[in-house]
């Protein structure tokens, strides 16, 4: 008798043989939809209702419900979501899918739930204990579950690596939770085909293969998929990606899989597809001769939309020439703006009215689109580059009339705090608030207190902004905001860059600034609104509210921050990693000594990891299935393209000069400390680097770590090593970036600098590389590619000075001086130790095969103590750099 998976909302939905595939709806996610996720942070629930019921009345059996939001609380929209859903028959009575990377969010959702839904998702990925103590919960609420295929060392990618997972998450889930068999859905992972990449030849036939051997090995089970994602090499090319997906579903179904994300809108009909397209298409997909990707790929271009060339429209051209300038100002397009200036300029009586009519009409639709979440932030900033242009051309007119500039909506200042070099989010805040009629002042980076405060008070700005990147910022920023104090200003104070945060803007600086409202702002999106409500009608309610919310997150703080035990530093110390010391581990390096490393830019293009590419732009999606996305994939294909033409002008102009050094030393740990010793006198200590131990206390059997438990200790006697490099991509960007500035182009500003930054990370992860194969060659049989490298699947770990393993900034002097990066490679440091060139990654090699990331979380005072007494200093400049993650 086949065992048959049985689901249900107000009704059943039972998968059998029979039932042949079974459509999952995806809309009602809000990391896939960003106008669902638009819905859900304005509270209006009932348009949130009327996209689920969409889906269903669209023909999906099952709807996703996703709500990992950082700025929503994701339980308690999961929790008012399902509830509503509840009391609407025409959607209830689907199953639904719980779908969440956080187990609260999850567990929540299935106390609402009702019928019998499923659960997406669990995997191996943090060990047995997790995936059975889930998977308990799971059957005790009597859900069906989506599994994986990923475990402790990554995700499947290979047919032996897909069985081999999820044969041992089905044995685990059978034979030791007693799972349901027929309630397992195996989610195999379905990856992209002709990339021109030989090891993914077999990315499909490996599905299809893992497909079949789970329905025939793995009695009960199911098996699902998001099928889109096998086509993105076609991206722009929906003739072949419909006629694809329509031959890898048939396959997958052939083989077993019953289950998954399709859009139904991307799908051909099987025996509908061009017969000799198929032929190409199956010969990639099945993998039936050495040259298929070369075939399909050369076949495509001819199968494009309808096989034509595509003209250039210009149809709006024909249009007034105040439409003409709208148009230019909303599709980014400079090609013909000064001849429509010049026509407009004759339209009115004075040059500056071009500006204040025209020009900021066109802006208007500019900010309303991106404030409606119909522009993306790319676009926006293309916009930008339109109407800079278009004021630079005005600019003499106006000058020679002794016109006063166009009246604004506001004054803004802004600036990097002193001894941070990072500017790519404040120059976006910037491009974004002057797309909106205000005046952006920009005092650059590193700008001391006193410099912003004299600027503030000479240009009589309406707003501060404050930006910085590494958490040493956040103290500057306190500094900021108590100079701001005493100098009496009245002027309200703005917050942004990649670590601050809500709770440290409330429970930090607010208290330290009362004259005006201190004011997080998350990304460049919330920065119009934040501005318009700090400056509108409404600033006396927003700032009670604010001044409400901020205290609610100042008490939450005080309430929680003894929450978790905190260990004494003997306690701690007692509880480190422990590893069976054996000299075979401990493997010599080629060398030892100091070496300075180069490399060109076209080999950096193959490590670099795009998806910090569009998240730098705001397009948030894990790179390549971005491209793919229904709301930004169009402009994120878009991006990609202009990325990747720039990259080719870097390359041919050798504009950035990439300049690394590494170094391998002798060491051994003593204590908390490690020694590192003279590489040919191993006896002789040239430095010492001090590491902090986790102190929260942890469950049964977890230890608290300590990156100088991954060195072998000296009274083991036995020889150890450590590495450390600093690299850099950003030598020779500045004259680049002049010359954009110059041209009045941010875009390509903004795009530099956000590729300079990943071709230092790129470096980094390819002298990472060089050192385990060949440097250190502790791997030197490692094949590895790049998603592999992303997903850090290699042995050893390169902890950065200020980041979650090793917070404390004041680290880098050490490295630095060991291994003289400012003379040998050009690399400085500030006063608060942030690298210039901005792009750029240094930090430490440790190669044990038992060594791992791990974040440092809170530490005690005793432990700031001891550490100042380590390294000499005094307890208050010990308190100062680690602030962020005392308790």
């Amino acid at each position: 008798m086949e065992i048959t998976l049985k689901l249900s909302g107000l009704e059943p939905l039972i998968v059998t043989k029979e039932s042949n595939f079974v459509n999952v709806g995806e809309r009602t996610n809000v990391t896939g939809s960003k106008a669902f996720l638009r819905m859900i942070k304005d509270g209006d629930y009932e348009a949130a209702l009327a996209v689920a019921r969409d889906q269903v009345e669209g023909g999906a059996q099952i709807i996703d419900v996703n709500m990992d939001e950082g700025m929503i609380d994701g339980k308690e929209a999961m929790i008012r979501f399902l509830n509503l859903i509840a009391s609407e028959p025409d959607i209830a009575r689907v199953p639904v899918m719980i779908d969440s990377s956080k187990w609260e969010i999850i567990e929540a959702g299935l106390k609402c739930v009702q019928g019998k839904g499923v659960v997406n998702s669990i995997s191996l990925k943090e060990g047995e204990e997790n995936f059975i103590h889930h998977a308990k919960l799971i059957k005790k609420y009597g859900a069906a579950v989506i599994v994986m295929a990923f475990d402790e060392a990554g995700q499947a990618d290979s047919y032996e690596r897909r069985i081999e997972i999820c044969k041992r998450s089905y044995d685990i889930l059978v034979d030791v939770v007693k799972f349901p068999k027929e309630d397992i859905i195996f989610d195999p992972n379905i990856f992209p085909v002709a990339t021109g990449m030989e090891e993914h030849n077999n990315n499909a036939l490996d599905f299809f293969r893992a497909t079949k051997w789970i329905r025939e090995n793995l009695p009960g089970a199911h098996v699902s998929g998001g099928v889109s994602n096998v086509s993105f090499s076609f991206r722009g090319n929906n003739a072949v990606r419909e006629a694809m997906h329509a031959a890898f579903l048939y396959h997958a179904i052939q083989n077993g899989m019953d289950m998954g994300i399709v859009n139904p809108t991307m799908l051909e009909v099987y025996d509908e597809v061009d017969k000799e397209l198929m032929v190409y298409i199956e010969d990639v997909l099945l993998n039936r001769r050495p040259d298929a990707t070369e075939r399909l790929l050369e076949y495509a271009e001819t199968v494009k939309g309808d096989g034509k060339k595509k003209e250039v429209d210009l149809t709006w051209r024909k249009q007034p020439v105040n439409e003409r300038l709208s148009h230019a100002l909303v599709k980014g397009i400079v090609d013909f703006i000064d001849e429509d200036v010049e026509e407009c300029r004759h339209q009115f009586k004075r040059p500056i009215e071009v500006i204040e009519g025209p020009l900021m009409d066109g802006m208007n639709i500019v900010g309303d689109l991106f404030g409606s979440g119909k522009m993306f932030l790319p676009q926006v900033v293309k916009s930008a580059r339109v109407m800079k242009k278009a004021v630079a051309y005005l600019l003499p007119y106006i000058e020679a009339e002794k016109d006063g500039v166009t009246s604004s909506a506001g004054k803004i200042l802004m600036a990097t705090v002193k001894g941070d070099v990072h500017d790519i989010g404040k120059n976006i805040v910037g491009v974004v608030l002057g797309c909106n009629n205000y005046e952006v002042i920009d005092l650059g980076v590193m700008v001391p207190p006193e410099k912003i405060i004299q600027e503030a008070i000479n240009h009589q700005v309406d707003v501060i902004g404050l930006s910085g990147l590494i958490t040493p910022s956040l103290d500057e920023m306190v500094t900021v905001a108590k100079e701001m104090e005493r100098a009496n200003l009245s002027i309200p104070l703005m917050i942004g860059g990649a670590t601050t945060s809500r709770v440290h803007t409330a429970v930090k600086i607010e208290q330290h600034y009362t004259k005006d409202q201190t004011v997080h702002v998350l990304d460049a999106s919330r920065s119009v609104t934040v501005v318009e409500s700090l400056l509108g009608s409404k600033k006396e309610n927003f700032v009670t509210e604010l001044k409400a919310d901020y205290a609610k997150l100042r008490a939450h703080h005080e309430k929680h921050r003894g929450a978790k035990e905190i260990l004494s530093l003997e306690a701690a110390r007692a509880n480190k990693f422990q590893i069976d010391w054996k000299q075979a581990d401990c493997i010599r390096p080629n060398f030892l000594g100091v070496q300075e490393v180069s490399v060109n830019l076209e080999t950096l293009v193959n490590y670099i990891d795009w998806t910090p590419f569009f998240q730098t732009w705001e397009l948030h999606g894990k790179f390549p299935r971005i491209l793919e996305d229904e709301i930004v994939g169009t402009e994120a294909t878009k991006l990609f393209e202009d990325a990747n033409n720039l990259l080719e002008k870097i390359i041919r102009g050798n504009w950035l000069q990439p300049k690394g050094i590494i170094g391998l030393f002798p060491a051994n740990s003593i204590g908390d400390d490690i020694e590192i010793y003279h590489p040919e006198q191993p006896t002789e200590v040239i430095h010492i680097q001090r590491t902090l131990r986790q102190q929260t206390k942890k469950a049964q059997g977890q230890p608290n770590i300590a990156l100088a438990d991954f060195i072998a200790p000296k009274e083991s006697g036995i020889h150890d090593y450590i590495g450390g490099f600093a690299v850099t991509s950003g030598l020779g960007i500045e004259k680049y970036i002049q010359e954009f500035e110059a041209n009045h182009d941010d875009y390509n500003s903004i795009m530099l600098k956000a590729l300079a930054d990943r071709f230092a990370e790129a470096f980094a992860e390819y002298l990472h590389e060089e050192v385990r194969k060949n440097y250190w060659g502790y791997a030197s049989n490692e094949q590895l590619n790049n998603e592999e490298l992303i997903k850090e699947s290699y042995q050893g770990i390169r902890p950065a000075p200020g980041y979650p393993a090793c917070p404390d900034h004041t680290e880098k002097t050490g490295l630095f001086s060991l291994l003289n990066v400012a003379e040998r490679v050009g690399i400085t440091l500030t006063d608060s130790l942030a690298m210039f060139p901005a792009a750029s990654v240094s930090g430490w090699y440790f190669a044990h095969p038992q060594a791992k990331y791990f974040g440092l979380g809170k530490i005690g005072n005793d432990q700031v103590e001891d550490l100042a007494k380590r390294k000499g200093f005094s307890v208050e400049t010990m308190e100062r750099w680690l602030s962020s993650v005392m308790h």
